[in-house]
């Protein structure tokens, strides 16, 4: 069995190709600028993917990918946008419990230009699943609370960022406004932004094995809410 790759930080031109890929979305400049994606934008994001899943299975840390299933592609899906240029202008990748993208309950990065961060917890839920995880909010408000007020305290920030106006339906008569506050939001993740020279770092592989680490309180608690969910599902 040939031995992960550790990682040592993406390479100094990884930024200026995707800066570049923005000015030049067209398949044929892609095209003969595949090679140098290859090398300094997906290869270092398998290198890290890898590193992590081998760092997380012997923390026994339940989070898991690899460099052929965690990786988001450069190509845009533009059936639905008005947007039409063909390649995203970042790179990303996704770990969960199974290594499928489209499980709930992750640690996830996104490097850009514009806006690098890393990510854990739970995004677009089903609607049963957003009605079970706000239950669990609502039975266990303390235990929330420990949870915010600790990854908090680590300077992991809860986004609020998409919230609704009103509290949503079913739990109108919430009035506790820190209550209201977690059960308005969209989407339950914590974030931390990074400084664009921390890409460079072999010590960027820490900061995300510690985030994952610091959310397994989280993780576990979303989990105990939507996973009745899917094992009704699957029978």
């Amino acid at each position: 069995m040939s031995e992960t790759p550790k990682f040592s930080g993406f390479d100094k031109q990884t930024l200026p190709f995707l800066k570049a890929l923005g000015f030049h979305q067209n398949r044929e400049w892609f095209h003969e600028n595949k090679p140098l994606y290859e090398t300094v934008v997906k290869t270092p994001m398998g290198d890290l993917v890898e590193d992590l899943s081998q760092r997380f299975e012997k923390a026994k840390i339940p989070l898991k990918g690899t460099r052929k299933t965690s990786l988001y592609r450069v190509n845009r899906d533009v059936r639905f946008s008005k947007n039409k240029d063909p390649y995203n202008t970042h790179g990303s990748f996704l770990l969960t419990r199974s290594g499928d993208k489209k499980e709930n309950g992750f640690l996830y990065m996104q490097f850009s230009n514009e806006r690098s961060f890393i990510a854990s917890g739970f995004y677009a839920l089903s609607g049963e699943e957003m009605r079970a995880f706000r239950d669990l909010i609502v039975r266990e408000k303390d235990t929330m609370a420990k949870i915010v007020k600790g990854m908090e305290k680590h300077g992991y920030r809860f986004d609020m960022s998409e919230s609704l106006k009103r509290n949503p339906s079913g739990f109108e008569a919430a009035e506790d406004e820190q209550l209201q506050s977690w059960l308005k939001v969209k989407h339950y993740t914590f974030i931390e932004e990074l400084d664009q020279s921390e890409l460079l770092k072999p010590e960027l592989a820490d900061k995300l094995f510690m985030l994952a680490k610091r959310s397994m309180d989280f993780l576990n608690f979303g989990w105990r809410a939507i996973d009745p969910l899917r094992e009704v599902g699957e029978e």
